[in-house]
């Protein structure tokens, strides 16, 4: 009686398996210019995730696909769209870039599929375009602007020059990072904007020098952000007193200026390979899997966020995604570095984050030894409040 019981319950759960198997698409920039940072890095954490949880789910196969977004809203769209409507995935990782996020979350929400976004700083996604399907993972804008020109600004760094890229991110970066220096008693004295792709930062750099302020923020990213760090000590500017705060990057862009470049500068991260003996036994796990790539927080987020979904996926008793998102909601994240971890009703992964200013050479013991922390924040104090939220979902609250 109890073994046909037990079989019975088995035969429903794996029932509401859709497909006979549990399908994560990782939808990546595996050609462009963020390919360094996720592409196969992504796919090899999204399988990582999947070995460690055993490779099946309520008694079905797990089964892993990508596809290269180009980092074109309209093919992630299209892919997205595919997969859900004629491919049977029941959920999508990464998703790198800010446009490429948004254009998928519209289908994910429309086919009330779980989106696992990783790859994405924009706060739109748990803003007013969030979706109860959709959790952000890893990052976002807001935290690691108020992460740096919070921080920083208390511990004296209270004058600040902006080096601004010219379009809607450097934009919104430079907004959120003045506020957060203004309110911690500093003064935001001066700012320039260049155009995206700038070859040459000389000028802009003279200028950020003669303002005279302690901390040049830098409100950009990728090869402007390396470029203008690189020109910034070939000028001499940290030498002579100046310091250079980072509003967003990687610890393989720290890897790739070397610390004689980089050292000195500060920085916000939800996540440092080197933190503890759990962040290191992953970490090295996942290079011996991945030819010695140091993961960043985009590579443990979408692990994390993996993860997370199957256990989610094991506690509904159902892949169907209003459910599952409900249950991840429900559940807290808990992995190598997430401690009891909430996803709001926003669909924001509450994440501590931490200042970290890169060490010099001398300083530094091994590969990968980049950073000193400086600080550490809770999800609460990183991220933007629900009171200040224009998510439909939570602006009732």
């Amino acid at each position: 009686m109890i073994a046909a019981a037990l079989m019975a319950s088995s035969a429903v759960a794996h029932a509401q398996i859709s497909g006979d198997a549990v399908r994560i698409g990782v939808l990546t920039d595996h050609s462009g210019g963020f390919a360094y940072l996720v592409g196969k890095h992504s796919v090899e954490a999204t399988q990582m995730a999947v070995d460690d949880f055993g490779g099946k789910v309520l008694g079905k196969p797990i089964e892993v696909i990508t596809a290269d977004h180009q980092n074109k809203a309209d093919i992630a769209a299209t892919l997205t769209r595919k997969w859900f409507d004629t491919e049977g995935v029941d959920t999508v990782t990464d998703v790198a870039g800010s446009a490429v996020a948004l254009a998928a979350q519209e289908v994910a929400r429309s086919r009330n599929k779980v989106l696992l976004i990783s790859g994405a700083a924009t706060t739109e996604l748990t803003g007013k375009a969030c979706s109860a399907t959709t959790s952000q993972w890893s990052y976002d804008t807001y935290a690691f602007a108020k992460g740096t020109a919070s921080q920083v600004t208390k511990q004296g760094g209270n004058s600040w020059f902006f080096l601004t890229s010219d379009y809607a991110f450097g934009h919104s970066l430079q907004k959120d990072a003045s506020h957060f220096v203004e309110q911690n008693g500093g003064k935001v004295l001066g700012s320039v904007r260049f155009p995206f792709g700038s070859p040459d930062f000389s000028s802009y750099l003279l200028q950020a020098q003669a303002s005279k302020a302690k901390v040049i923020g830098l409100a950009m990213s990728g090869a402007d952000l390396l470029s203008s760090i690189k020109q910034a000590r070939e000028f001499g500017i940290v030498q002579s007193g100046q310091s250079l705060a980072s509003l967003v990057i990687y610890i393989n862009d720290i890897e790739g200026l070397g610390l004689d470049v980089a050292q000195g500068l500060t920085l916000t991260t939800s996540f440092y390979w080197d933190a503890n003996e759990e962040t290191r036994a992953w970490s090295k796990r996942f290079m011996e899997r991945s030819n010695g790539f140091i993961p960043n927080l985009i590579t443990a987020g979408t692990y994390a966020s993996v993860l997370h979904y199957l256990k989610a996926v094991e506690a509904a008793g159902t892949d169907e995604g209003k459910a599952v998102a409900a249950k991840m909601k429900e559940m807290p994240v808990n992995d190598f570095y997430n401690k009891n971890v909430q996803i709001r009703a926003d669909g924001r992964v509450m994440h501590r984050t931490f200042l970290m200013r890169v060490k010099s050479p001398a300083e530094s013991k091994y590969r990968g030894d980049f950073y000193n922390v400086l600080a550490e924040m809770s999800g609460e104090e990183s991220f933007k409040p629900l009171s200040e939220s224009q998510c439909p979902l939570v602006a009732a609250k």
